[in-house]
């Protein structure tokens, strides 16, 4: 007999073994099969995406999620029985009932001979195409074009366009999806770009002299040309794709907290482009953001100068990068020594400080964790003033067809993360001074990453304990007691809080120095000699330590914040996320 439970709806008890019937779907919702695979989807959806639920995939050109579609590329035509004609997958919504299919005869025979139309002119540049190895017009005619091209006529050859900023136009290589006209009319807010020119002769071109300098959002067009013709200035031939790393990160240039791409190679950043997330930033991002990364590889690039930011470290280092901890010795010197020897003589000098408190000056540009235990460290030693500066631009710019998004006028990406755990932001709109106020006599001054590019070599002198943390020592850290080398966001795994208060994760995307340590490390470990709390393992577990520390973070774990975050005392579960 059935189970009491799925049988109390029923007018009868249902014979054993009987299998249990389905729950009707919901009245909002529409049932069809794509290829012999049943799928569900919200009324509606277009096949296109109803295909990639069910996954399968589906060719297409001038269709993207965050832009209208117009249907014109062709290439997406699909076969739906019952009806006479191919129909644009792209802008065809599921009725319930139908049937889809993506590789009958009909609909192979169409991408097929689509596929060689748009190569009749297209040029053979693949071997110099920055676009090369992502390129959509590459995979499609690999997987279902013809193997032999017919056409014995010449192509047609257009010249090189600049259209201003940091793009370029390969007229040649263009397949007319409009994408990009799309893009700046419906997100941009900037009808820059159109068609001109009709039939074989039309083109994308901009309005006379009126090209893209002073777009802040017109690169994203690089991003979605899926053939060759949208070149980045920054990018060309600067890489190919297949030689590039890539790993997931969060955009440090403002508080937005962008969703990113870092792509490396050899251990230096090639591009940054931007990923998809519909609560922060959908699929686009800011030039500002794009283009500032110069700083990501202030460690890995020679400045070709040795002076003494260069020397220390106990010997030459062209990136100027400290790469080892310093200590100051008996004799007042600065010398190198190893991690073990530094801290022990660190948590010596904290101990015989507890009580007299201090005062914490953290970069917004460190991760929650980081900043999270220099917050503790201090309130161990008695409690003081939690601090940090940071950059305010003069204005905001709102991305005008997705609202959420704007190049905000903090240029930082962790102040809202330093907020949520009581630091308070000092200074003027351009991160500095505040600090000849600082009253730390004898009491602990610790400094995690500030540049400390205002202040003279006499800061911190009256200080019972000068620490820094950081990369690039510059004349004011000199006079620290200990100089501790830690890594950047870029080189570690942690996270920061942007302006709504989304928590977001970034993953390690460089190499950074043999001995550099993330600064969550150092000062867990610091902690535990003090007897606070044993020395959290991982990013993952400082993290949870966070949450016990500070109730806007508790209940949060990196599962929870998977790939696309979670809101500060509001956490959610997102389902299939992962790393990319």
């Amino acid at each position: 007999m059935a189970n009491p439970k799925e049988a109390r709806d029923s007018a009868g008890p249902a014979p054993a073994g009987a299998a249990t019937a389905a729950p009707p779907p919901p009245a909002d919702t529409v049932s069809c099969t794509i290829d012999g695979v049943p799928v569900t989807v919200p009324k509606g959806t277009r096949i296109i995406e109803a295909a990639e639920i069910a996954g399968v995939g589906i060719s297409h050109y001038c269709y993207h999620p965050g832009l209208s579609a117009p249907a014109m590329c062709r290439q997406c035509l699909v076969e739906v029985q019952g009806m006479p004609k191919l129909q644009p997958a792209c802008v065809t919504t599921v009725a319930d009932g139908q049937v889809v299919l993506t590789e009958s005869d009909r609909s192979r025979a169409a991408r097929e001979s689509n596929l060689e139309f748009y190569l009749l002119n297209h040029p053979l540049d693949c071997p110099i195409c920055d676009k090369a190895g992502e390129c959509k017009l590459q995979d499609f005619t690999h997987a279902e074009g013809r193997s032999h091209g017919r056409s014995v006529e010449p192509k047609r050859v257009l010249n090189q366009d600049d259209f201003g900023g940091a793009v370029l136009y390969e007229g040649d290589r263009c397949i007319l999806c409009t994408r990009c006209v799309r893009f700046m009319r419906e997100v941009a807010g900037n009808d820059a770009l159109c068609v001109v020119q009709r039939g074989h002769r039309s083109v994308i071109d901009t309005f006379f002299e009126q090209g893209l300098e002073g777009d802040l959002w017109a690169s994203n067009i690089v991003d979605i040309c899926p053939v060759g013709a949208l070149l980045s200035k920054d990018f060309l031939h600067k890489a190919r794709v297949w030689d590039l790393d890539k790993e997931p990160s969060i955009c440090p240039n403002c508080s937005q907290g962008c969703n990113i791409t870092i792509e490396t190679r050899d251990n230096l950043v090639a591009r940054l482009r931007p990923r998809a997330n519909s609560d922060v930033n959908s699929y686009w991002m800011c030039d500002v953001g794009r283009y500032g990364y110069d700083w990501f590889n202030r460690g890995n690039v020679p400045t070709g100068t040795l002076g003494n930011a260069d020397t220390i470290g106990g010997g030459p280092n062209p990136t100027g990068r400290v790469e080892q901890p310093m200590v100051r010795d008996r004799t007042g010197r600065l010398r190198a020594a190893s991690w073990q020897e530094a801290v022990r003589a660190l948590v010596e000098r904290l101990t015989a400080l507890r009580g007299r408190g201090g005062v914490a000056l953290v970069s917004p540009m460190f991760a929650n964790e980081d900043a999270g235990l220099a917050a503790r460290l201090l309130e161990v030693l008695g409690g003081g003033e939690r601090l940090y500066r940071s950059e305010m631009a003069a204005e905001e710019v709102v991305c005008p067809g997705f609202p959420r998004l704007a190049r905000r006028r903090e240029l930082a990406a962790n102040g809202r993360g330093l907020s949520a755990m009581g630091f308070r932001r000092v200074g003027d709109d351009s991160g500095a001074g505040a600090l000849d106020a600082l009253d730390v006599t004898g009491k602990l001054l610790l400094v995690l990453g500030d540049d400390l590019a205002d202040s003279g070599e006499s800061f911190g002198a009256g200080a019972g304990l000068f620490v820094y943390l950081g990369a690039f020592p510059g004349a004011a850290e000199r006079n620290a007691d200990f100089i501790l080398p830690v890594t950047y966001f870029s080189e570690q795994e942690g996270t920061f809080t942007n302006l709504e208060g989304r928590v977001q994760r970034f993953w390690p995307a460089l190499e950074p120095p043999p001995l550099a340590r993330p600064a969550w490390q150092v000062l867990g470990v610091v902690l535990a000699g003090l007897e606070d709390a044993p020395a959290p393992a991982s990013a993952a577990s400082a993290f949870l330590r966070l949450g016990q520390l500070h109730d806007a973070f508790g209940g949060l774990s990196y599962d929870q914040l998977g790939a696309r975050g979670a809101l500060l005392n509001d956490p959610v579960r997102l389902a299939a996320d992962s790393r990319r």
